[in-house]
């Protein structure tokens, strides 16, 4: 289980800088390597929303008692 979560938690941080490069300079750097909505940039936009998710499931069931935390 703390394997997944640290690969959840690199790819939301990955996802979170992508969305600030976006934000701030208009820069897209998923599409600027993976080419605009290419099936490649769609898969790993798909992955970091997968990763999102899984995150926030972990989070709600797994991290109930800090104890029970893997990641703090």
């Amino acid at each position: 289980m703390r394997y997944l979560q640290y690969i959840t938690y690199a790819l939301i941080i990955i996802g979170a800088l992508n969305w600030g490069m976006i934000g701030l300079f208009n820069i897209d750097i998923v599409s600027s390597i993976f080419g605009p909505m290419t099936v490649l940039s769609r898969l790993i936009f798909t992955i970091v929303g997968f990763a999102g998710l899984i995150n926030l499931i972990l989070e709600l069931t797994v991290c109930k008692s800090p104890s029970r935390c893997y990641i703090s």
